[in-house]
């Protein structure tokens, strides 16, 4: 397959004066990269999300992070956090707040800790996620020179969320941007992070973001992932998290915007009573492409998994679900539940689901489960005779679905988005909760 001759030309154009150890990744990177392409179809792995058009792409890259402030206040989130903020790959000090990080938290743009050459980024990068993960994390490897590094020290708990804030903007031409994330949490820490992509209207660049998440032991991390991309652009999204003894590790993926989406999640359980709650949430509309692919690897007996991820899809839209739970031999006294539950607002909307087990021990309990389905039209008729109008009724039903995810939601400036991007501004005098068992899902 032929690539890009932009791509081509960053591929091998190693900036100059960066650790040797660096330029040898890369290298390994662009190498991989260029033997394997971008994914299609022919892939099993992809089967359902056709990356092959990025062939005919062609993507610069950004020369500066400025952003006025209006599209900054309206893309953001409204929270009291310690915050980064880049733009279109690059970090932008001036809208960034670290002067409120607490003692015993380290949070530093990558491209700052590159410079100084600290040895815990060579020891960590690609450590969880290799260049052969996949072919954007070989891409992600052999252009990455953003991102941030975020340290949470020795039983420290943080009370305040972590948020990495990366806006993409509307560009006279588009750009590609390969953040990333490298988190350690250390024994008996516990924060909470939020990675947040917002794009401007009409952006129709390409984020490539890798994030590898370190756990030891009794350490708990609530991520939060909120994507919410111009409904032209391109994200694509690798997670990996190494879990040890008594880790306890909370993923909320919610998902709203971009063209075409791809989110590969592992969570690695490799010690006793590591658990692990994996919840997410997609809304497709017109003609977007979701496509979300987990894995939970129980490599270590009396390991705990659960989770729960739901669709709704209206217009052209198709969503693809792959969850994966693997019980390696001898992980015996493990809990492994999985469920997938998917809405369709439209007749021409898609979605191809595959929850999957692969169980090599005895001694487990396990399940996973799928179901799709539309609105329950006796449920509308049941609100429409109180009063309410037949498209804040299919709003309300629909938020009623997806409210098993978003309870768990502990920031309401989360919800808030995600209710505005399902149904809309709603009333405050409506009670969520009490239309749950309206729902026929």
């Amino acid at each position: 397959m032929s690539l890009p001759e932009t791509l081509m030309k960053r591929l091998h154009a190693a900036p100059a004066g960066e650790p040797e150890w660096l330029t040898e990744k890369r290298r390994a990177g662009a190498s991989y990269f260029e033997t394997v392409g971008f994914p299609t179809r022919r892939d099993e792995a992809w089967k359902y999300t056709d990356m092959s058009r990025f062939s005919d792409l062609e993507f610069g890259q950004a020369d500066n992070a400025e952003l006025d402030q209006a599209s900054y206040d309206a893309l953001k989130l409204d929270i009291d956090a310690c915050r980064l903020v880049f733009v279109d790959g690059l970090f932008n000090a001036e809208l960034s707040d670290l002067d409120s990080m607490p003692e015993g938290v380290a949070i530093t743009p990558l491209s700052q800790a590159l410079k100084s050459d600290q040895p815990a980024v060579s020891e960590q990068l690609g450590h969880l996620t290799g260049i052969d993960f996949s072919a954007f994390s070989a891409l992600n490897t052999a252009l990455t020179g953003e991102g941030a590094i975020v340290t949470i020290g020795k039983r420290q708990a943080v009370e305040k969320p972590i948020y990495l804030l990366f806006i993409s903007r509307n560009n006279a031409a588009p750009v590609m941007s390969h953040p990333r994330i490298l988190v350690n949490c250390d024994t008996e820490s516990e924060a909470t992070l939020i990675e947040h992509y917002a794009g401007e209207q009409g952006a129709a660049n390409l984020t490539n973001v890798v994030t590898e998440i370190e756990m030891a032991p009794a350490s708990r991390l609530s991520h939060y992932k909120l994507q919410e991309a111009s409904q032209s652009e391109y994200h694509v999204a690798s997670i990996q998290v190494d879990q040890k003894r008594d880790t306890n590790f909370i993923s909320h993926n919610l998902n709203l915007g971009g063209a075409v989406v791809r989110n590969d999640l592992v969570s690695d359980l490799n010690d006793e009573n590591a658990t692990v709650d994996l919840l997410g949430l997609f809304f497709g509309q017109d003609r977007q492409h979701i496509d979300n692919h987990t894995k939970v690897n129980h490599n270590a007996p009396r390991t705990y998994s659960n989770e729960n991820y739901k669709g709704i899809l209206d217009g052209r839209a198709r969503g693809v679900f792959n969850g994966r739970v693997y019980i390696k031999r001898d992980a015996q006294q493990v809990l492994g539940y999985q469920n997938n539950a998917n809405l369709l607002l439209s007749d021409r909307a898609e979605i191809d689901t595959k929850p999957e087990l692969e169980i090599y021990a005895d001694d487990v309990q396990c399940s996973h489960g799928t179901t799709t389905g539309q609105l329950d039209e006796n449920a509308i008729f049941a609100l429409r005779a109180r009063g309410i109008d037949e498209q804040m009724a299919r709003g309300l039903l629909t938020l009623a679905f997806a409210n098993e995810v978003m309870e768990r939601i502990h920031h309401r400036v989360l919800t808030d988005r995600v209710e505005r991007a399902v149904a809309g501004k709603l009333p405050d005098r409506f009670n969520l909760e009490s239309l749950v068992e309206d729902t026929s899902l």
